[in-house]
């Protein structure tokens, strides 16, 4: 049997269980604060805070299924300060070439492209029918959202979040702390952390 709890109990992490469903787990757990939902799905829902300590004692494998990336963040390095197994996911429909790196805590989504000569970073999520060329360095707990394009030799800074059918061209970099909203089209690097939308790409106040 392989078993593994995921952090949240969220619509991601019924998807995210999916995934885990078709890498081999057949015993699968949510673990979340709110004692108010015992069942996500057909699968059970733990509190984190009186059930977590099981699961790390028994060993279950772990992945973080929160969509900010703050939060994954926080809630990945505790489960890692615990000594917690964290996983990478891979959905079977995923296109990931040979010598890609991944990160532990990653999961990459149905009909998602990486290619040759990437690396992915820590805890991030490259969803549904996103693409990372080649040669990109994707830093730690970036969301490359559904429908997402990122072209050749790009570089994405810890924390960003890539909206909903963003492109990012080649050769640009990205610092960290960088939100793309839904269709933004990045042409040119981005240095000044925060929010950009528009084509091309604008900053945008909050």
């Amino acid at each position: 049997m392989k078993s593994i709890a995921i952090m949240g109990a969220s619509g991601h992490c019924k998807v995210v269980a999916d995934i885990a469903l078709l890498n081999g787990y057949d015993d699968i757990v949510f673990i979340d604060k709110n004692p108010e939902i015992d069942m996500l799905g057909e699968y059970p829902v733990a509190d984190e805070d009186t059930d977590l300590d099981y699961y790390l004692q028994h060993h279950y494998d772990f992945v973080v299924g929160i969509g900010d990336g703050k939060i994954r963040r926080k809630v990945q390095e505790h489960l890692e300060e615990m000594g917690a197994d964290i996983v990478t996911l891979i959905h079977p429909a995923a296109t990931v070439a040979y010598d890609v790196t991944i990160g532990e805590g990653t999961v990459i989504m149905a009909g998602a492209v990486i290619n040759p000569g990437t690396a992915i970073g820590k805890g991030c999520i490259i969803n549904t029918s996103a693409s990372v060329d080649h040669d990109n360095v994707i830093g730690d707990y970036v969301h490359v959202s559904v429908g997402s394009h990122t072209a050749g030799t790009v570089k994405v800074g810890d924390n960003c979040w890539l909206g909903i059918g963003s492109i990012v061209s080649n050769n640009i970099d990205l610092c960290e702390d960088v939100f793309l909203c839904a269709g933004t089209v990045v042409v040119k690097n981005i240095e000044k952390p925060g929010k950009y939308a528009g084509v091309p790409a604008r900053f945008v106040p909050f």
